[in-house]
């Protein structure tokens, strides 16, 4: 974690270096991770914020790498990913690489798409490849992109050190089982997440994220045993290992395990609130 240094220019893996965005805190950890991909010419995946600062950190690196800046990627659009995009393109003429922009209010609606990408595109990245996998979940229109050598750039899909939100309408709990699922058994080598350090060990945290959430959801079917509850009881009887600051965070990924569990039909909402079917 030592690396972790905003600004600072990090080799990942070959070809893959991390620059660290000057934006920690309670939703961001350390800060927003920006990736610089390529063999002849960069791909920067993920540009942050918009925030000059990490904008001159981005093309120092460039510059102390000796290759152009030609293509930008994100994983999703929430603020804290794709803003720099922007700014970045003014400067450098890049081409924008991604997904369209979901209308749940909770996006940066800034960011437009050269080229939009979906499952199975490849990406040339100046003489090596990304191979895009959909990954809904987190939110809707989230990207990874795996490299031919096994990197996979996870964006918001798995961060290292914590879990990640799934906030409805755009984050669903269903589709983001279905997406780490996806992952599994797929030559992954090494995470590059949107958060943290680097994942070393990418089947055993699937399995553990897979487990950790599958138990959560049991957690919230055991709360809904009695009388139909409010989510404002519930988070804490399902999240009373959470410190109580972040139960308003959490209680998006509870009403997103309580969808899932609609789907599944085992759960149903009425006015009194949840309870089992």
């Amino acid at each position: 974690m030592a690396s972790l240094i905003a600004g600072q220019l990090t080799p990942i893996g070959d070809h893959a270096w991390r620059v660290l965005a000057r934006n920690p805190g309670m939703m961001t950890g350390p800060g927003t991770n920006s990736y610089l991909f390529g063999k002849d010419s960069l791909t920067v995946i993920d540009p942050g914020p918009e925030d000059q600062e990490h904008l001159q950190a981005l093309l120092q690196a460039a510059h102390t790498l000796g290759k152009p800046i030609d293509q930008v990627l994100v994983t999703h659009t929430h603020r804290d990913h794709s803003p720099g995009a922007l700014a970045l393109v003014a400067a450098t003429g890049a081409r924008c690489l991604g997904p369209s922009v979901p209308d749940d209010g909770l996006q940066d609606e800034s960011w437009q798409s050269d080229r939009l990408l979906g499952e199975g595109d490849r990406v040339d990245c100046g003489g090596v490849s990304l191979q895009v996998i959909e990954t809904p979940g987190h939110v809707g229109n989230h990207l990874c992109y795996l490299s031919d050598d096994g990197l996979l750039f996870t964006g918001d899909h798995l961060i290292q050190g914590s879990t990640v939100v799934i906030a409805p309408p755009s984050g669903s709990m269903q589709a983001y089982f279905a997406s780490l699922r996806k992952l599994q058994q797929r030559g992954i080598t090494m995470m590059a997440p949107g958060h943290g350090d680097v994942i070393s060990d990418p089947e055993e945290t699937l399995s553990h994220t897979l487990a950790h959430r599958q138990k959560r959801e049991d957690k919230v079917l055991d709360a809904l045993s009695g009388d139909p509850q409010t989510l404002g009881v519930l988070v804490k009887a399902v999240y009373d290992d959470v410190p109580e600051f972040l139960h308003g965070v959490a209680q998006l990924s509870l009403q997103a395990h309580l969808i899932k569990l609609g789907e599944d039909g085992k759960a149903e909402e009425a006015d009194q609130g949840w309870h089992r079917t």
